[in-house]
């Protein structure tokens, strides 16, 4: 049923949703990846599409930026619309020195400075669906993508006033930093669906490189590729 957010009928979102953070990146799945799609919802601007990959239905829907923001939309699509699987599909900077640009990082477990998920009721560790995690790990290797998994940090700060959040988490063993897997894991413990983010290395923090726009738009399109085959094998 229709909430104040999302539009779609009932039956209109498939029970795996790839869940990026840009709506235009929501709109780049749908008619780059996804066959037969059409579009299920669309308030504020967020716009959401069910289509099918390699035969199976798969959902996309932006949740925009920030935890605040994603958890309206992860708690919306599970209690209202029966979504039982979200794989958050995003970018990130890298902390750790000797992490790539172009990698894929299958966040394990998320950190925060954010008080969301203990408001929620949520409790730490912030933490993918294993075996989600695990097939990410075996069908990134079988296409041959470069790849490493960890801890992630979900920062509610994009302009950091210095460093030393980042140096502190790096010493710690943290890969990279992004801003919504932590919500996404929170409200999984909670609502009792499957969830794990993946994410490509578009930035680095420690030496200052950066993807082109170019090499951002394929890096990103191997992390959805993989994406959507972990979506249809989980299924």
């Amino acid at each position: 049923m229709p909430t104040p957010h999302l539009s779609a009928a009932d039956g209109d979102f498939a029970s795996t949703v790839l869940m990026p953070g840009d709506p235009l990146r929501a709109r780049h799945i749908a008619e780059h990846f996804l066959d037969d799609t059409r579009l299920v919802t669309s308030v504020r601007a967020m716009d959401g599409f069910t289509g099918t990959w390699n035969g199976t239905d798969v959902s996309v829907m932006p949740s925009g930026m920030g935890m605040p923001s994603a958890a309206i939309y992860i708690t919306e699509l599970v209690r209202h619309y029966g979504v039982t699987r979200i794989l958050r599909v995003g970018t990130a900077g890298v902390y750790r020195p000797d992490l790539a640009l172009r990698q894929i990082v299958i966040a394990d477990t998320a950190v925060t400075n954010s008080n969301l998920p203990h408001v929620l009721g949520a409790h730490e560790p912030f933490a993918a669906t294993a075996d989600l995690a695990d097939l990410a790990a075996t069908l990134g290797a079988e296409r041959g993508l470069e790849m490493t998994r960890g801890t992630v940090f979900t920062s509610d700060v994009f302009y950091e006033p210095d460093d030393d959040a980042r140096d502190r988490h790096t010493a710690n063993g943290v890969l990279c930093v992004e801003m919504e897997a932590a919500a996404l894991y929170a409200i999984a413990e909670l609502e009792h669906f499957d969830a794990v983010a993946l994410l490509t290395m578009t930035d680095h923090l420690v030496t200052g490189e950066h993807l082109s726009p170019t090499e951002r738009q394929q890096g990103v399109d191997e992390m959805l590729g993989l994406a959507l085959d972990v979506a249809v094998r989980a299924d």
